[in-house]
């Protein structure tokens, strides 16, 4: 539905315009911490997913909280797709209860969620609840969750801010994927290569670093390149710049059953690697963020 993207689109470009029309000083807070409860679980296995939470909060020069984005991997989908609603999911609640806590306007970013890292909804029966109340449930739990982990975070004063950008490209081995992206009124193009480009962001805010993800990487990965990373807080920004399918390591691609729908899912054998690889170097070449 080209329309309803254009209008999004519209919508996220006033957005901005509103925001930079709105400019003020102000200082950061940023944490990191293992979210509690029941939000998350992999659905092929049930813990192996990254239960870590980053929390940026910018603060006014009165140390009001304007912004609490939340960075956290999991797909919200408790409603699901078979309902036939189209509505914000847990991400809703969550925003509502960042807000009527009075920490400002929430902004949830997703993380390395492939693989299958999704809300954890089941019932005592292990089958999935799939109603509003499950989401209003588990979107207080992450705010609350995320608001625990920032509160005792020190106020950054003065942060340096640093984006920088590069391009990665990746061959589409996947022959269902290379016809979507031929045929895509979106205006992906196919290199000779049988290549398709993406762009990859690299963002530096006082002592955190921030990499974007064109994909759903899966939780391994997530791990390793939060690890090589920089800065004393590393986030993931999933599904970023464009959604190019699941991102398996090599070893993992076309593997178990499981691996069935995410290897059909994905760009080939490789893209993990070359993410890996090719956003690392990037990473390596920018400036490192303060305090590391």
């Amino acid at each position: 539905d080209l329309a309803y993207l254009d209008r999004v689109c519209g919508k996220l470009a006033e957005a901005i315009d509103e925001a930079t029309a709105h400019l003020q000083p102000a200082r950061v807070k940023i944490a990191t911490g293992k979210a509690k409860g029941r939000i998350a679980y992999n659905y092929y296995a049930e813990q192996l997913y990254d239960p870590r939470c980053h929390v940026v909060q910018i603060l006014d020069a009165a140390d009001k909280p304007l912004v609490t984005l939340v960075n956290y991997a999991c797909h919200p989908e408790v409603i699901g797709s078979d309902q036939g609603i189209l509505c914000p999911d847990f991400v809703g609640p969550l925003y509502d209860r960042i807000e009527q806590r009075g920490a400002g306007r929430g902004i949830f970013l997703n993380s390395a969620q492939g693989g299958m890292v999704t809300a954890d909804c089941r019932g005592p029966d292990g089958k999935d609840v799939q109603t509003w109340d499950e989401c209003v449930r588990i979107g207080n739990l992450l705010a609350d969750e995320a608001l625990r982990i920032v509160a005792s975070a020190p106020v950054q004063e003065d942060p340096t801010l640093f984006c920088g950008a590069t391009t990665i490209e990746f061959p589409v081995e996947n022959e269902m994927l290379r016809t979507v992206v031929k045929m895509s009124p979106l205006g992906f193009h196919l290199s000779d290569k049988g290549t398709v480009a993406t762009q990859v962001n690299v963002v530096n805010l006082g002592n955190a670093q921030m990499l974007t993800i064109p994909g759903e990487a899966l939780p391994n990965i997530g791990y390793y390149l939060k690890r090589n990373m920089h800065g004393e807080h590393t986030l993931l920004l999933g599904l970023t710049n464009d959604a190019f399918g699941y991102m398996l390591a090599k070893v993992d691609w076309n593997s178990f059953d499981r691996y069935n729908y995410i290897t059909r899912t994905s760009l080939g054998e490789m893209t993990g690697e070359i993410f890996m690889e090719e956003a690392l170097e990037f990473v390596s070449k920018c400036p490192r963020p303060t305090g590391r």
